[in-house]
């Protein structure tokens, strides 16, 4: 509580009640007549007093962290003095600048930053002719940027970032000829890059910070008139178009952002001359063309060069020594091949490195591993490059995959720290025993050696790798089972595919109970699906056993598993009925969120994904394809090739999230579910090779979505429902069954409302056998009856049979006369 006889203090001229937590002060309290400064910043103030407002002697007022509350509402405002205004990080939900701030003409500073102001910007700022410092950031204003912002003439820093503004840029802001600081990031500001004004002899703009919005057009050459430029970031936005030559003229420019634009043609070499640039990223563009030593001539300041995702390619002599040192290096998908780059022998203070899918096809330098220990980040992957690795040493993230490295897996340093190692896709043999158990690398977090040539058993000492999240062991040679030790690993990807593991799948993994993706497919498995993995991984958004030699049924445990998007059994000796509960796939239930990766759903708080990108194989469409970036989006369920009998649930059309429904190869029976049309993002559907009967539901008209079907070799009956996308289909789709309609050939026709064959179509074998075909049964009794009066006759009547044989007689006699003159 303030004590009241401070306010009677009227020579007071300076007022300091910062961070008391003072809740409030009453109305009438405020009669400091001769304040000057007052700084009540860091208070739970309920609301302002609207006189706090009307003190003419206030020359400074800051309240940062000071109420929550609305503005309070100042009808004869009256602070001719005030310079200096700071009302930022203060809780002004749903209320907007007020305007009897617009008319403290003699302001200088105005802060308002974070304060969650709405609305829009009034052109009444441009009375603020005396602003020096403007900071709007961090709010939800909105519309455009008022014209009248070319008045604030004084004004040299202005900060309205992190805000939904729109519109273009007036023309105007290129009239505040001693603007030094200017950011409008992380806005919707459309139209193109700031340009400079005949207005202005000289431009005093130092930064300047244009990121994340919507401008387009190209980079002006009237770039190269802002000489004081220090910082200037472009990032995120559609900037077409060359980089200008001009560039070349900003000679105190340090730093360059233009990273993630559409900027095409090739880099000029003007940068070559910008002598203080320390950080150069252009990554993510369509630049192309040949980079040489001229570009770097005399980037003596240069650390970080940033620059994948582009179609350039650099071309330096064999002895090239650059001028600068970096600490980053990203020339991603560079053309930098054959061979290795040498002159990066010279580079001592390297933390990071990507060379990644650079079309190198060299083998790999020793010196590389002596720059180890100092980077923190190496990517030298989808290259050509072999040769065997010694020893890694140092610590970080090592991405050596896709290449055709052999040898043995490469020891580890004991003093290493390595987070995240990636020797996937090469050829690597023999066992990792020693890799596994002698080294001791306690920090690993991504572990993963598949698609390599590894064999023997998958040794049980994973008790040294206890942070491991992610380990793929898949696609190698590995015999044995699980060993029981990997039950200790804090898992949350584990994928073991396409191996010789037998055994069943060991109890052990129900304590990873972070696992989110598990793949055993492709192996030789027994017993039956674990009912724990229903009951303990409760985070399981892929499952994929295919390709086992599991048998028994579907626990009903494993409906439990809300969060499964991908159900993959196929190709085991799985039976009995499917489970009504698997409506409790709700994951599957919905559309899925394209914004939440498989790995952002790890529970680890340490694991940071970053350079990892979770990836699965599935069945699709008849076909194997591998998913990474989209797999958020997919939702699969494949029951094909077991045992499976009884029908199809009902309950299963309630999954609508589904993009793919595989129970093909089965023993089912029954009816295809009537609402299976309202399964409507199926892009996939195959039921074939079972035992269902009765007609298709005409609903599944309605699967829009729909590229693959396959309904054959069933007992379905009845017309092809009508449709753009049924009907499109190939007729191999629906052969093997008893119906009617295209694309078969086979007609169909209406007798009192049944849908009945045509007659038209002679011998073909799809058609329905089911009903009479009176054209045959007649042409049957006709030659029944034709027979038997012939023939009839001369089987019971002695006579007419005499008469007979003797006709067959003289036949035969003229025969031989004609023929041959005589008979025998």
């Amino acid at each position: 509580m303030m004590p009241r006889w401070i306010f009677s203090l009227n020579n007071l001229i300076s007022l300091d009640l910062s961070y008391n937590f003072v809740v409030g002060i009453p109305d009438g309290s405020w009669n400091l007549t001769s304040l000057v400064t007052l700084d009540a910043s860091g208070n739970q103030f309920k609301s302002l007093p609207a006189s706090l407002f009307r003190m003419s002697s206030l020359v400074h007022l800051k309240l940062e962290y000071a109420f929550e509350g609305p503005f309070p509402v100042v009808l004869n405002p009256n602070m001719t003095s005030l310079r200096y205004l700071d009302l930022s990080h203060n809780v002004l939900k749903c209320s907007v600048v007020p305007s009897w701030l617009y008319s403290f003409t003699h302001l200088e500073y105005l802060d308002m930053s974070d304060c969650e102001l709405k609305g829009g910007i009034s052109h009444a700022i441009g009375n603020l002719t005396s602003l020096v410092t403007l900071d709007l950031s961090h709010n939800e204003l909105e519309g455009e940027l008022p014209n009248t912002i070319g008045n604030l003439a004084s004004v040299v820093t202005v900060d309205l970032s992190y805000n939904q503004l729109g519109g273009r840029l007036p023309s105007s802001t290129g009239n505040l000829c001693s603007l030094s600081f200017i950011d409008v990031s992380h806005n919707k500001i459309r139209g193109e890059v700031f340009k400079s004004s005949t207005k202005c002899s000289s431009y005093a703009l130092e930064k300047l910070f244009l990121q994340e919005n919507q401008l387009s057009g190209e980079i002006p050459e009237e770039l190269g008139q802002f000489e004081n430029v220090r910082e200037l970031n472009l990032e995120n936005n559609l900037v077409g178009g060359p980089i200008p030559g001009t560039i070349g003229r900003l000679k105190h420019l340090e730093t360059l952002i233009l990273a993630g634009n559409q900027l095409n043609g090739t880099l000029p070499e003007s940068l070559g001359h910008l002598s203080k640039l320390g950080v150069l990223d252009m990554r993510d563009n369509f630049l192309e063309g040949m980079v040489s030593e001229v570009h770097f001539t005399n980037l003596v300041n240069l650390t970080i060069l940033c620059a994948p995702g582009n179609r350039l390619t650099l071309k330096v002599s064999p002895d090239w020594i650059p001028p600068f040192q970096l600490q980053q290096l990203k020339l991603a998908s560079w053309h930098l091949g054959p061979k290795f780059p040498a002159w990066l022998k010279s580079q001592k203070s390297l933390d990071t490195l990507d060379i990644s899918n650079t079309g190198i096809s060299d083998r790999i330098p020793s010196w590389l591993w002596n720059m180890t220990p100092t980077l923190g980040f190496l990517n030298v992957s989808h290259n050509q490059i072999y040769g065997d690795i010694g020893m890694l040493s140092g610590g970080g993230d090592f991405y050596l995959n896709s290449n055709h490295l052999n040898g043995p897996l490469p020891r580890i340093s004991s003093t290493s720290f390595v987070h995240k190692l990636d020797l996937s896709n090469n050829s690597f043999s023999g066992g990792i025993s020693d890799f596994l158990c002698v080294n001791n690398t306690q920090f690993s977090v991504v572990l993963r050696l598949g698609e390599n040539l590894l064999s023997g058993e998958i040794p049980d000492c994973w008790m040294s790798w206890t942070t491991l999240s992610v380990l793929d062991l898949g696609n190698n040679n590995f015999t044995g089972s699980i060993p029981s030790s990997m039950g200790q690993l804090a898992l949350a990807s584990l994928h073991l595919r396409n191996n010789h593991l037998s055994g069943e799948i060991t109890w052990s993994l129900q304590k990873c109970t972070s696992l989110v993706v598990l793949d055993l497919s492709e192996n030789e498995f027994t017993g039956s699906i674990p009912t724990w993995m229903g009951e303990s991984l409760s985070s399981l958004r892929i499952l994929t056993l295919r390709s086992n030699k599991m048998k028994g049924v579907i626990p009903p445990e494993l409906c439990r598993l809300a969060s499964l998007q991908i159900l993959d059994l196929a190709q085991n000796n799985i039976s009995g009925a499917i489970p009504r509960c698997i409506k409790n796939f709700t994951a599957m239930a919905v559309k899925l969120n394209p914004s939440s990766p498989i790995q952002d759903t790890y529970s680890r708080r340490d694991f940071n994904p970053y350079g990892y990108m979770e990836n699965e194989l599935l069945m699709m469409k008849g076909n194997m394809y591998r998913y990474d970036k989209i797999l958020a989006l997919v939702a699969i369920m494949d029951l094909s090739d077991n045992n499976f009998t009884g029908r199809i649930p009902e309950e299963l059309t309630s999954l609508v999230g589904l993009i793919s429904l595989n129970m093909s190869r089965n023993h089912l029976s029954g009816v295809i579910p009537k609402k299976i049309g309202s399964m409507g993002l199926l892009g996939a559907l195959d039921l074939s090779r079972n035992q269902l009967y009765g007609e298709i539901p005409p609903s599944v008209s309605n699967l829009t979505f729909l590229s693959y079907l396959d309904l054959s070799f069933n007992n379905l009956t009845g017309r092809i429902p009508s449709s753009t996308q049924l009907q499109g289909f190939n007729a191999s789709s629906f052969v093997g069954n008893k119906l009617c309609g295209l694309p078969l050939t086979k007609n169909c026709s209406v007798d009192h409302g049944k849908t009945t064959l045509g007659t038209d179509n002679e011998g073909d074998d799809t058609g329905d056998g089911s009903g009479v075909d009176w054209f045959y049964v007649l042409m049957a009794i006709g030659f029944a009856a034709g027979f038997w009066g012939v023939c009839g006759p001369i089987f019971f009547i002695k006579s007419w049979r005499h008469a007979y044989f003797r006709f067959l007689d003289n036949v035969w006699t003229r025969l031989c006369i004609i023929r041959y003159g005589k008979c025998n």
